[in-house]
């Protein structure tokens, strides 16, 4: 499978649909050792004159040392077609084994940066922005009440999207 670089402004997605249901994979590191993990809750659009990537990670995630130690990340979209393994990349922990081995994805470098043959959408993030949601903040504490009985509040980073790659 190959990507083909793409401009910003011809990505075509479903603004609400991309995460939530087609859902994605935020990887981080190098091609020697790296970790991804899968999201369902994330934005795209403009902030600071610049066009962005939202994603959340919950503090415990093993993914979250490798986007806080590297600049840059990437965002792996899914047509829907691969719920399974993105359900076992969401719910094991890369501290346990190979986990993206065991669900058979191929793992490429795109512009520097590692995504996944099976994507269907590629973003190169660098990032801008990182804060912890804060339970004060919630304007609508059953937000707070009903995704964070835990306390386990995600950290949110706001990152430039750098370049884009669609399978070809």
């Amino acid at each position: 499978m190959t990507f083909e670089k793409i401009g910003l402004t011809d990505i075509e997605l479903a603004p609400f649909t991309a995460f939530d249901k087609g859902w994605g994979l935020v990887t981080a590191g190098d091609a020697k050792k790296y970790n991804t993990m899968t999201v369902s809750w994330g934005g795209l659009g403009t902030l600071w004159n610049k066009p962005v990537a939202t994603i959340y990670i919950r503090p415990q995630r093993y993914t979250k040392q490798f986007v806080d130690a590297n600049e840059r990340f990437t965002v792996s979209l899914f047509d829907g077609d691969h719920k399974r393994e993105l359900g076992v990349l969401g719910t094991k922990s890369g501290r346990d084994g190979n986990k993206v081995a065991e669900v058979g994805f191929t793992s490429v470098e795109l512009a520097g940066q590692v995504a996944f043959e099976e994507a269907s959408l590629v973003l190169v993030c660098r990032k801008l922005y990182a804060d912890e949601i804060r339970p004060d903040k919630f304007i609508d504490a059953s937000c707070d009440e009903r995704c964070y009985p835990e306390h386990d509040y995600h950290t949110f980073y706001i990152a430039e999207v750098e370049q884009a790659f669609a399978r070809g």
